[in-house]
């Protein structure tokens, strides 16, 4: 059996039961695993604690920039992002620079994840900046419009409700043709319209309206006048290769059935990552089986 998808790898936990001072070695021989074992993608979350699905608060979490910077460093092929970035974080002309400089040094690997954020605990809890749903939202159409002008220029002034620059300066510009965007979210109303409008990638979870949520994006695009094709579709995924293999097979049908809904990449977590025989099992019966047409 074949299907046509690529795997990205999302590392969302960094709780390993190693100390502080052996994380960095970790992460780095993961990324390394990955990149050879033929991952199209690696992400982090962008948050400062721990979410409340993958464990307590207290448990080990990265800044995810630094990560990414670091990532950079340690791989030489894959796509570097953020699955995906709190808007609000940020002040969208910084992002736009902090991005930027990602793909120069990771010599055109860059993505952009981005989303309206959500995580209201941790952001009071370190005092981010968090308002109101609406307000989120109207910021992110405001920083996907900012990101792509100082990507691609041309550079000038920017005047929205919620933020104002007066020079889209970005040198040295980015190494990649065109830096990607993707936006996190399945909302109906706003995030789908949002990636018609101003997306080259999505992120859906994979449940069972993911479908339909396929179509309302297809709706969106019809109504702003987009090719639905030419956005690529990735989904959350989450990797159980199960004991010595034993899910491998299991693992290959759900991609499959992934890709026949349209899905280019299945992105997600993956379990026991930090065991090297996981990354190689993925290596040698997993990546080749998806690429395979």
């Amino acid at each position: 059996m074949g299907c046509r998808v690529k795997l990205g790898l999302h590392i969302s936990d960094f709780t390993w039961g190693v100390g502080a001072d052996q994380l960095a070695p970790t992460v780095a021989r993961i990324a390394r695993d990955a990149d050879e074992a033929g991952f199209d993608r690696i992400s982090v979350m962008d948050h400062v604690w721990q979410i409340a699905v993958h464990g307590p608060p207290e448990h080990e979490m990265l800044e995810a920039y630094t990560t990414l910077g670091f990532l950079a460093a340690h791989t030489s092929r894959v796509k570097l992002l953020t699955l995906v970035t709190g808007v609000v974080y940020r002040e969208p002309g910084l992002l736009a620079k902090i991005v930027t400089t990602l793909d120069v040094l990771s010599q055109g690997r860059a993505m952009l994840g981005i989303g309206a954020a959500w995580n209201e605990d941790e952001s009071r809890g370190l005092g981010l900046f968090f308002p109101p749903t609406k307000e989120r939202f109207e910021r992110l159409e405001e920083a996907l419009r900012i990101c792509r002008q100082m990507f691609d220029g041309p550079e000038g002034e920017f005047r929205g409700r919620h933020y104002t620059l007066g020079r889209t300066l970005n040198n040295p510009r980015p190494v990649s043709r065109r830096v990607p965007i993707l936006i996190g979210g399945s909302g109906e109303k706003k995030t789908l319209r949002f990636v018609a409008r101003y997306a080259d990638s999505c992120n859906l979870f994979a449940g069972p309206d993911v479908a339909h949520k396929l179509e309302v994006l297809k709706q969106h695009c019809a109504d702003v006048g987009r090719d639905y094709d030419e956005i690529e579709k990735t989904v959350i995924y989450r990797y159980d290769l199960g004991t010595d293999g034993s899910r491998v097979e299991r693992t290959l049908e759900d991609l499959a059935g992934l890709a026949a809904l349209g899905f280019a990449v299945a992105h997600g977590g993956v379990r026991n990552v930090a065991d090297p025989a996981t990354l190689a099992l993925f290596r040698e019966r997993v990546v080749p089986e998806a690429a395979r047409l």
